[in-house]
């Protein structure tokens, strides 16, 4: 019986030992997961690119005056269409009437003192023929013909001011356009020393639009299309996203790229032009560009797909059944959703697109499902 016994003991222990080493040997095995991948296909994309933006008259010009005096009349109200030549203000124009009529009188007495000493030249010149009067006097004679000529001229001169002064109370719109605020009533003394204008003309028949690019994305135009010259060729029309977030009903095209990097900023600045015939955009207002860009036969890879360390883009590549992770180029402009993959990932390979915060290098996946990119 104590034979038995014990060989029933050795049994358990044996059975024991076994159950052991196979819990142990579970739980070191490592667990796999399931995930969905992607298999890369080449395609296209059309993508906008959005940059903050300011939105300006093709002329924005100030009005300021050019004499000094009372506003005796104002001819516009705000927010007026006028035209180039247009009257906008009347300054007082009674001490500037008064100042050219008195150039004029003094105008005529110069002449009268010319007719005067060429007379007496003519004179002299006649006496000194006959020998009855010296080269001297001759020379004097001729002296005081110039001296009333040159006093004809500072005569003119002076008229020529006061006509332009008294022309100058008439203050003009220089462009086509929409009048701004009018700060200044009748009776308001102005000045052309005045740190505020009287009021601006904003030529809107054609909006500037101006917004900024990165160093980086400016070199990516220069890349891809060769010199910034070739890029205002070459880039396609821009759209216009207003403040209220609905679309401008006319594209613009961009005109210029500004040459300098602003040292604060990092930035490049451009201008779009858009045609404005319906009077829609005003000048000082805000919006949104929308700078569309097409790529061909590129591979494209959602950005829920990727991490980012250290300003390095990585995404995860299927390979024999483990993840690993690659560090991608990228283009620059994306739609917020997408990369375009510029290299690190060819046509082809597989990548994980989901639970890419739970993944490490070379982590076991299966695959769940095989996904598809969206149609371009």
């Amino acid at each position: 019986m104590k034979k038995n016994l014990l060989l029933g003991l050795m049994a358990c222990l044996v059975v024991s030992t076994l159950l052991v080493g196979c819990t142990e040997k579970t739980s070191t095995t490592k667990r796999t997961r399931e995930y969905n991948v992607m298999i890369l296909k080449s395609t296209s994309r059309k993508l906008s690119s959005t940059y903050s933006a300011t939105i300006r008259g093709k002329q924005d010009v100030d009005i300021r005056p050019k004499v000094q005096g009372y506003i005796t009349d104002i001819k516009v109200k705000e927010g007026s269409i006028v035209r180039q030549g247009q009257t906008l203000f009347i300054i007082d124009q009674v001490p500037y009437q008064a100042a050219l009529a008195t150039a004029e009188a003094n105008v005529d007495v110069a002449k009268a003192q010319v007719n005067a000493a060429e007379l007496s030249a003519t004179s002299k010149e006649k006496l000194f023929e006959q020998n009855i009067i010296s080269d001297f006097d001759l020379r004097m004679a001729r002296t005081n013909l110039a001296s009333a000529k040159a006093q004809l001229a500072q005569a003119r001169a002076n008229e020529l001011t006061a006509s332009n002064n008294l022309s100058y109370t008439l203050v003009k719109s220089p462009v086509d356009g929409v009048v701004g605020t009018l700060p200044f009533r009748v009776g308001t003394l102005v000045s052309p020393s005045d740190a505020a204008p009287m009021t601006s003309v904003s030529d809107n028949s054609e909006m500037y639009v101006y917004f900024s690019m990165s160093e980086s994305q400016v070199l990516s135009l220069k890349r891809q299309y060769g010199a910034l010259e070739n890029a205002l060729q070459e880039l396609p029309m821009v759209e216009l996203q207003l403040s209220d977030g609905t679309k401008y009903s006319e594209k613009g095209r961009i005109e210029a790229i500004s040459g300098i990097i602003d040292p604060t900023t990092g930035s490049v600045t451009l201008r779009a032009k858009f045609p404005n015939s319906k009077r829609l955009l005003i000048s000082g207002g805000s919006g949104t560009v929308l700078l569309p860009h097409r790529q061909e036969g590129c591979v494209v890879i959602p950005q829920h797909a990727t991490f980012e360390v250290q300003d390095k883009v990585y995404a995860y590549k299927y390979e024999n059944g483990v993840a690993k992770a690659k560090i991608i180029g990228v283009f620059e402009i994306s739609n917020g959703k997408e990369y375009i993959v510029e290299s690190g990932l060819i046509e082809g390979d597989t990548i994980i697109v989901e639970g890419i915060g739970l993944l490490r290098d070379d982590t076991p996946v299966k695959i769940k499902e095989i996904v598809t990119a969206r149609k371009k």
